[in-house]
Order: structure tokens, then sequence, then C-alpha cells
């Protein structure tokens, strides 16, 4: 990917043209060759064919569109925040965007702590999974709850010799069935907080690791990983002992940000379909388009679409110029996810019944954005991170 100088974003608030190039890209890509795959596809379809998900694949990578989050030194796109973030709101648009290994919205690119670790772990994980588009997950939440990880962390890691036997269960954790590994973290101490948290590199294919999907509202789910036994050995420690949340650092703030900017991506690719429907749609004798209540409705939708998009790429913007997000983040995951669900809804509701049929996409992305409310942590949390920030005059 080209080189992107962010700092001459923000002035006139204008994407520079190498990102109007990405976008682009992104989006020739997603309509010429992702749309008419899915159009042959069943309405909550969110797989492809082994052969034309390779090639794909192939096309994705020759455009440079392969594991965007990653850094370019170990094969990957090596994109900046503002950068992800418009893959992620072009590559939405379509279904397929979110679900394509190593490339699109969500990428599935290797979690990015592990570029914390060794150069060997990296060498023996991140590297492979990069070169040949496979998955990893990321463990933390827990049923004991998810969005306060650091108390809520019940799974243990105890040291016996040369390994460590971990017990335990993770719950909400995406394509843990479809991976070959993943980060887990786990309690090695007796603090009840972050202290005393380690992060650990597991294996899939080692005895005492369970498997299971949680259905959802949606078609892809996420599963429970239950550990019991299992051992590893002490080198798949990521990190020191006790020291796991320092790895992550700013990975649980800066990933609210491409997540935030794929919902505006759904809601922009709804609200499109119902300004085409309200333009051939008659009504009691007249176009759906001439009746004011649609009219508002899709105006209304345009300022809140418009709004979202500038909060995602400010809190992109200012991660790229290393400040702390931390609250311009939650603004944008927050206003941005809840934004998505409003438009869908009144599309859903522009169309009538049409809005709620399988013949449409409109009630799959209706069914998604609602857990987009949820995921990279609630919209109350958003709300408590923003205001706990700012009642202690740091805002």
């Amino acid at each position: 990917m080209p080189e992107i100088d962010t700092t001459r974003t923000i002035g006139a608030w204008e994407l520079p043209d190498e990102l109007r190039l990405l976008e682009d890209t992104v989006r020739r890509f997603m309509r010429k060759e992702v749309a008419p795959l899915e159009a042959e596809m069943p309405h909550d379809a969110y797989t492809l064919p082994p052969d034309r998900l390779t090639a794909l694949q192939s096309k994705a990578r020759s455009l440079g569109l392969w594991c965007v989050q990653s850094p370019a030194e170990y094969g990957g796109g090596g994109l900046n925040l503002l950068g992800q973030s418009i893959v992620a709101e072009e590559s939405a648009k379509c279904r397929m965007g979110a679900y394509i290994p190593a490339c699109g919205a969500f990428g599935f690119d290797p979690p990015s702590v592990i570029f914390n670790g060794t150069r060997e772990q990296i060498e023996r994980y991140a590297v492979p999974a990069i070169a040949n588009g496979d998955k990893a997950f990321f463990a933390i939440s827990e049923p004991s709850g998810g969005s306060d990880p650091g108390r809520a962390i019940q799974t243990r890691a105890e040291r016996r010799g040369d390994h460590y036997v971990l017990n335990g269960t993770k719950l909400w954790i995406t394509a843990a069935s479809e991976s070959k590994w993943g980060i887990v973290f786990a309690r090695t101490g007796p603090s009840k907080g972050r202290d005393g948290v380690t992060a650990f590199i597991v294996e899939t294919d080692r005895p005492g690791i369970g498997i299971t999907k949680v259905p959802v509202i949606r078609s892809y789910a996420p599963y429970e990983v239950t550990f019991t036994d299992y051992e590893l050995p002490a080198e798949n420690r990521l990190g020191d002992e006790g020291k796991g949340f320092s790895l992550v650092g700013d990975l649980l703030v800066h990933s609210r940000v491409p997540y935030a900017a794929g919902t505006i991506g759904v809601a922009a690719a709804a609200l499109e379909l119902a300004i085409d429907w309200a333009r051939q749609r008659h009504t009691f004798g007249r176009p759906l388009a001439d009746q004011q209540a649609v009219q508002w409705m899709i105006a209304d939708s345009e300022v809140e679409l418009r709004a979202a998009r500038l909060l995602v790429y400010q809190a992109a913007w200012r991660a790229d110029l290393g400040h702390d997000i931390k609250v311009e983040a939650s603004v944008a995951k927050l206003y941005a996810t809840e934004t998505a669900g409003r438009v869908v809804d009144r599309c859903i509701q522009i169309l009538g019944g049409m809005g709620v049929a399988q013949e449409m996409p409109l009630e799959r992305w209706y069914r998604e954005m609602r857990i987009k409310r949820i995921g990279e942590g609630p919209s109350e949390v958003q709300r408590l991170v923003i205001a706990r920030t700012l009642l202690a005059g740091r805002g």
C-alpha cells in the first residue's frame, strides 16, 4: 500500500488522494468481484465455496487489500487507523466484506497483540497466518462479564515446571472454530484486577480445549471456548507473567474505530437502497419520494451518517498522530452504531413489507446492526467512558 500522510486530512476535512484511491479501489473490488457472488448465495450465507474464496482472496491480495491491519514487514497491508476505517466502511457495504479471510471490513488479521511477542512467536504464528489468510481468535470475554474484562477474568493459568495448565471458559469468541491458534488472557496471580492477568498463545489442535457455537440473531455465530487442564509450553506465554493487559495497550480502544466505520458502510448501503425504492415506488397515485414523511427519514439519515463518518475520521486521524483517543473512540463507536441502527430501521419502514422480506438485505442488516451496539463495548460502557473522563476534567 502507498505511504499515507494523515497530517493533511483534517484541515478542510478532506481525505488525501492516497485514501481516495484506496476508497475507490475497495469500492470497485466489492462491486465488481464480491457483489455478483452474493447475488448467487442464500440470504444468510456468509461463506463461499473454497474455489471461489481462493480466487477472491487472490484478487484482493493483488490489490493490496490483504491483512490491512498487520505490519507491512510481515506481509500485511500496514494501513494506519484512518486507512483501516476507509476499508471497513466500503467493504461492509457487501455482506461478504466482513467475512473474507484476510481482506475486507474486519479482515481477520492475526490479533495485533501477537506483534508484541518475541520474533520467534511472530514468525511461528503471525507470519504464516498472514501468508495463508488463516484466522486466529482473540479471547478476553468470559461468561462472568465482558465489559470489564480486567475484573471479570476467572480463567486461570497455573505454572507447572516448563508448562502452564489452563482451566476456564471464554465466551463470544469470533472465529474460534476456524482458527489454528488464538490469544487467550488468563489469571496467573492473586489480584482481582488487571494486574495478574497473562496472555498466552493457544493452539486449537491440543487436547483439553472445547469449542461450541453460540447461536445468535445473525447467521455468523461466535463461540464458547472451554479449557480443561489444557497444557501449553511456557514459551507460548506472550510477554511477562501478570502483564497481559500491558500488551494490549491501545488495541481495545483503537479497534472500536474501524468497527464503527463498518456500521456506517452498512447503513449507507441501506439508505441508497431505500432512496432507489422511494423513487420507483408509487402509493396513492404519487411517487413514494414525494411523501414528506419519507423525505424526512431520508434527510435525517443522511445528516446522521455524515456526522458519524466525521466522528470516525476524527478519532482515526488523532490516533494516527499519536494522541490518546479513549474518548474519541467511544464517541465514534457509540454514535455510529446507534445511528446505523436508526438508519436501517428507517429504511425498513420506507420499504414497508418488502423491508422485512428475505428478498432484500435490510432485515439481515437490521439484525447485524443490533449486535453492533453490543460488540466492542456496549453503548452504555461507551457513555460511561465519556462521562467519567469529562467529569474528571480530562476531556
